[in-house]
C-alpha cells in the first residue's frame, strides 16, 4: 500500500495560486511571496555573479524552482525572478540571458522552446480599483513545446503559447496564440500558419 505523501507548504502555495484567487496584503501567501522572493534573490545572484558550469546551472535552477529540472536544460544568465517557485520546465528548454520571470501564477515551459533575450513573462495582475490596488490575481502562462519566442518579448498572464508558435521579436502577447502560427506586434496578432512537415 502506498504511503500519502504529506503536502509541504510549497504544494499548498502552487495549489492555492492554481485557483487564481485574488491575493491580499497580509495574507499567508502574501507572506510566501515575501519568503521565496528572499530565496529567489540569492539563488538568482549566485547564478548571475560568477560563472557557472551547465551542469552547476541545472543544479541551481532546481533549487530556484523546487523542482528537479532536466539536465538538457539550457540558461545563458543573467536571470532575473521575483518567486521561481512556480516555474516548470520541459526537456531541452533554452532561456537566453537577461529574461525576467514573475512566476507566482505559475510558468510552465514545454519541451524543446527557446526563450529570447529580455523576455518578460508575467503572472499577476494589480487590482483595477484603486481602493485595492495592492491586491493581486495570479494567472498562469502556459508555453507549448517547440516554441520560440524571440527577443524583448512581453508575455502577460492568462496567456497560452500553443505547440509549435513562433513569437516575433518586441511583441506584446496580450491574448493566446494557437499552435503552429506566427504572431508579432504589440498587441501580438498571428500573421501567418506554419505549414508542419515530417523530417
Amino acid at each position: 500500500m502506498l504511503e500519502l505523501k504529506e503536502k509541504t507548504e510549497l504544494d499548498k502555495f502552487r495549489e492555492q495560486m492554481a485557483t487564481q484567487n485574488v491575493v491580499k496584503p497580509g495574507s499567508d501567501i502574501m507572506r510566501m511571496f515575501n519568503v521565496y522572493s528572499q530565496e529567489a534573490l540569492k539563488i538568482t545572484m549566485e547564478i548571475n555573479n560568477k560563472y557557472h558550469t551547465p551542469e552547476e546551472i541545472v543544479d541551481l535552477f532546481s533549487e530556484l524552482t523546487g523542482r528537479t529540472v532536466d539536465k538538457t536544460f539550457r540558461l545563458f544568465p543573467p536571470f532575473y525572478t521575483d518567486c521561481g517557485k512556480n516555474i516548470k520546465t520541459g526537456k531541452n528548454v533554452f532561456i537566453n540571458a537577461c529574461c525576467r520571470f514573475q512566476d507566482q501564477g505559475g510558468i510552465e515551459i514545454g519541451d524543446g522552446s527557446l526563450i529570447g533575450h529580455n523576455t518578460t513573462i508575467a503572472t499577476l495582475n494589480h487590482d483595477f480599483n484603486p481602493a485595492k490596488r495592492q491586491n493581486l490575481t495570479p494567472s498562469p502562462v502556459k508555453i507549448g513545446k517547440n516554441v520560440w519566442i524571440g527577443s524583448d518579448c512581453t508575455i502577460l498572464p492568462g496567456v497560452t503559447i500553443g505547440d509549435g508558435a513562433i513569437v516575433g521579436a518586441g511583441s506584446v502577447v496580450t491574448k493566446s496564440i494557437p499552435q503552429n502560427t506566427i504572431a508579432v506586434g504589440n498587441p501580438a496578432r498571428v500573421i501567418k500558419e506554419i505549414e508542419v512537415k515530417n523530417v
